[in-house]
């Protein structure tokens, strides 16, 4: 009799156990996601802090000495008195000397050249809540006097020494070659920012956020609008961190912010931004800069900064550009903000792999101090159930999520992709349904045979015992 309540025990609870499982699907994994999902979840609320400089500029003409370059094309002449020398040898022998002594041959004149000019300067940022808070560094939207009088120089100057090039391709008659151009450009940049002192008047500054929005074709376009700046510290060596808000914006993509606030040396991370070099490449597409960059890398160390708080070393690549990027763990969270490289001691250039973020408690100190309360926007956390459910490949699930996306904001970035691509695969078979879903009549029929035997079971017992007892 003990035995048989005891057997009866372990069906029931085996029963029980399968029928849980049944019922379990598609569980998140709470070590991480996938890199593929941690950039589809992070790169919508990824936007380009845009810092635009506009002033009238001033600024002495530079012109050639003609006595000194007449004299330098007559000693050119001499060497070809047997006329061995082709036009483009002799251009090249005048260019090759213009280079190597500039000063020589360009004097400055009384003359002024006066034009309006703007230059841009670009970082990156993060929204950390729909209603168009977002994060960034400091000097991104602060740059130093140095900083703006060189994009000046160089935006001013660009159109000068065009002009000079193409005279004086006319005069020879003649088209340089890439190298020579260079070379010209290399003088003319030596030469006015030796001889012609430059004047900015009326400077000004205006402040952009750009961000990306899905039309409708699935294709993306860009919104600029104008920032202010709730709060910023300093430049490095100071708290390298700034918070902006733009109006009348709400629901939009949302990054979220971890509660750790000490990262692991060794863990891997994710940093997402607008490098200048994948930006500028003359071989992509213009509208290709609008889409983020993802580099990798892990936590290299976690060392004190000269003004005595933390800062996190990590080996991810970062340039020009990433400057305020969010620094992702691998369950897609933001645990600080890309800020500052090192340089080599001796080219002076970026050294690969050792660059630096700002943590999160640095960056929660602004963020108490303006009163913010960082929260993923109603249309971020649909749209991330919705990516759990299509890398898992429930893209029926899936798209009924981004399809709700779409009633809450309509030109959240890359939904109507994901739309399509659902539709896609479903068309092909495959969608993966729940084991309920799928064997639904296989479970009632197994579910009927278990109770059916159960029945069985208890009256021939029940008729064994009757049998049994004495009359």
């Amino acid at each position: 009799m003990l035995l048989n309540m005891r057997a009866g025990r372990i069906i029931a609870r085996s029963l029980i156990s399968f029928f849980i499982g049944l019922f379990i699907s598609g569980g998140s994994n709470a070590q991480g996601i996938s890199v593929e999902e941690n950039y589809a979840r992070n790169a919508p609320g990824i936007a380009m802090v845009q810092a635009v400089y506009s002033a009238t500029v001033y600024a002495n003409k530079v012109a050639v000495n003609e006595p000194t370059f007449n004299r330098l094309v007559d000693s050119v002449k001499r060497l070809d008195h047997g006329g061995g020398l082709s036009g483009e040898q002799k251009l090249d022998i005048v260019i090759r000397e213009l280079y190597a002594n500039p000063i020589r041959y360009f004097s400055p004149t009384t003359e002024y050249y006066t034009q309006q000019h703007r230059v841009l300067s670009n970082g990156t940022g993060f929204f950390i809540t729909g209603e168009g808070h977002l994060i960034t560094n400091c000097h991104v939207i602060e740059r130093d006097s140095a900083f703006i009088r060189r994009k000046f120089l160089l935006s001013t100057f660009q159109e000068v020494t065009d002009a000079n090039i193409n005279a004086l391709e006319s005069a020879w008659q003649m088209t340089l070659s890439e190298e020579q151009r260079n070379l010209l450009y290399d003088v003319y940049s030596f030469v006015y920012s030796r001889m012609s002192p430059l004047v900015l008047n009326n400077l000004r500054k205006e402040l952009n956020v750009l961000y990306r929005i899905d039309n409708g074709d699935e294709h993306m376009a860009r919104i600029k609008k104008p920032a202010e700046v709730l709060i910023k510290g300093k430049a490095m060596p100071g708290k390298d961190v700034a918070i902006l808000k733009i109006n009348d914006v709400r629901n939009l993509p949302v990054l979220r912010i971890s509660n750790s606030t000490q990262p692991r040396i060794g863990s891997r991370v994710l940093v997402l931004g607008f490098p200048e070099p994948a930006g500028n490449n003359v071989f992509l597409a213009l509208d290709a800069a609008t889409e983020p960059t993802l580099t990798s890398g892990v936590v290299s160390a976690v060392k004190k900064s000269v003004g005595g708080w933390p800062v996190i070393q990590m080996d991810a690549l970062i340039a020009h550009g990433s400057s305020g990027s969010p620094v992702c763990d691998e369950k897609g969270d933001v645990i600080g903000l890309a800020t500052f490289g090192s340089l080599e001691q001796r080219t002076g250039t970026l050294a690969s792999g050792f660059n630096f973020a700002i943590p999160l408690p640095v960056i929660q100190e602004f963020i108490d101090s303006v009163k913010v309360k960082p929260r993923v926007s109603h249309a971020s956390q649909v749209f991330n159930q919705g990516l759990q459910f299509f890398y898992q490949s429930y893209y029926r699930k899936a798209l009924s999520k981004f399809r709700e996306v779409l009633n809450i904001n309509g030109n959240y970035p890359g939904v109507h992709l994901l739309i399509t691509e659902c539709e896609k695969r479903m068309a092909a078979g495959g969608d993966r349904q729940s084991f309920i879903e799928k064997n639904f009549f296989r479970i009632i029929a197994f579910a009927l045979v278990i109770g059916g035997v159960y029945i069985i079971y208890r009256q021939r017992r029940q008729l064994r015992l009757s049998k049994e007892m004495p009359s």
